[in-house]
């Protein structure tokens, strides 16, 4: 366990919010985003290479990534009522959002200004996708193997346009050999 294992129980009303404040703060997109920002900026509750990890192996599993998300950080901290919390805050108001948008969309879709601000919502989404990138990318620019695992992947699926889940179980096994002979390569100095 770490040490905030340790030295601090957090609550699950204290998740519940946290996700609610993630999944409010995002609406419409950008949500690995504002998660970094709230998960490891705000609360301290995860550092940056636990957050990528956890946000690439939640990208990989079947399913939405941030209800994966939560459901680590929630399971990280208090175990399967943790997960419940977090799933819960992360999804309980957006879902009465969006029903609440909907019938209004429904009613409304005519008016032109309506997609005016989707657009914007559009924008915006982006605008922290690449943020929370250029937040994480200032690391791995050290990294001459990370630097080649990316540009390989984006090589395989951007300009070759062969299958994502091909890249993945290519590049995959091996991008796992190289981190684990690093970390022992660290826990041996």
């Amino acid at each position: 366990m770490s040490e905030l294992d340790s030295k601090k129980k957090i609550s699950l009303w204290e998740l519940a919010l946290t996700f609610n404040e993630i999944a409010l703060m995002s609406f419409g997109g950008g949500l690995s985003a504002w998660s970094r920002r709230v998960v490891v900026e705000k609360k301290e509750w995860l550092d940056d290479d636990e957050f990528l990890s956890a946000l690439t192996l939640c990208r990989v599993m079947p399913g939405a990534n941030q209800v994966n998300l939560a459901v680590y950080v929630g399971t990280r901290f208090r175990g399967v009522a943790g997960a419940i919390a977090t799933v819960f805050g992360l999804c309980l108001v957006p879902v009465l959002i969006a029903i609440g948008l909907a019938v209004l969309y429904f009613n409304f879709h005519q008016v032109p200004d309506v997609e005016k601000v989707l657009k914007g919502v559009a924008a915006a989404a982006v605008g922290l996708t690449l943020s929370m990138g250029l937040k994480t990318m200032s690391k791995f620019m050290k990294d001459p193997i990370a630097l080649l695992f990316g540009a390989l992947a984006f090589i395989g699926a951007g300009l070759t346009h062969m299958p994502l889940l091909l890249v993945l179980a290519l590049l995959a096994p091996v991008a796992v050999w190289q981190g684990y002979r690093k970390i022992n390569t660290a826990k041996k100095s």
